[in-house]
């Protein structure tokens, strides 16, 4: 497990995904370890797509010993906001483990709400009022199963299987078939309309420098500074 402080109240976490095979490796493909977010807002505390270390693991006592006293500290609820059903992860173990403390909720575009297995407390569309005033960008359209989030408060994005991150600071769009791209880029192309230091992404490295140029090409648009 890797973990990086971002700023005050937001760090990111890399874990070993447990449905990955070596078949899903290599060129065009996706590691085994995915990348989650935590986030310290007014109203929860926020977990993205988040994915607890294998159980009965020294780093799943160090990761779930950390996390509560983050959560009693803060004393607020705990939010899973997830960016596709397919990535409801360790949601559920959050769920279990906190709903009877302070609160805990899992949040899915209801779009991909068939998706998970476990509980869905708030299938959600964008537009809808999330926590932490948290924004969605349905990636490729209103009914879209995925959503980028975007952190106003951090001008930060994250992103689940829309955007991956290729280790050198660049980014190039997900696994989508070459029909679906215009309206990919259609969809996520606001956010560079908004004020963005970091782009993170749920697969591969993160774009922590130049993100607004890193996102620019990998929409294939041109880039600018604001």
């Amino acid at each position: 497990m890797e973990v990086r402080s971002l700023r005050p109240g937001l760090w990111c976490w890399s874990a070993p995904h447990p449905d990955w095979t070596p078949a899903e490796g290599g060129p065009g493909g996706w590691s085994r370890d995915v990348w989650s977010l935590y986030c310290e807002a007014p109203d929860a505390t926020i977990l993205i797509d988040p994915q607890a270390p294998p159980d009965d693991t020294p780093e799943a006592t160090r990761f779930w010993e950390a996390l509560d006293r983050d959560v009693n500290r803060l004393g607020l609820p705990v939010a899973c906001l997830l960016t596709e059903g397919i990535h409801e992860r360790s949601s559920g173990a959050v769920l279990a483990r906190y709903r009877a403390g302070p609160g805990a909720s899992v949040w899915v575009p209801a779009a991909s709400r068939g998706d998970v297995d476990g509980e869905v407390t708030n299938p959600f569309v964008p537009g809808d009022p999330l926590p932490g005033g948290l924004l969605t960008f349905p990636a490729a359209g209103a009914n879209a199963p995925e959503v980028v989030y975007y952190l106003p408060a951090h001008r930060a994005a994250f992103a689940g299987d829309a955007l991956v991150g290729e280790g050198d600071g660049r980014l190039r769009l997900g696994w989508i078939n070459a029909d679906a791209r215009a309206a990919v880029v259609a969809a996520l192309r606001p956010l560079l309309d908004l004020p963005l230091e970091m782009v993170l992404v749920s697969h591969g490295r993160s774009a922590l420098e130049h993100p607004r140029e890193a996102l620019a090409q990998a929409l294939e648009l041109p880039s600018w500074d604001r």
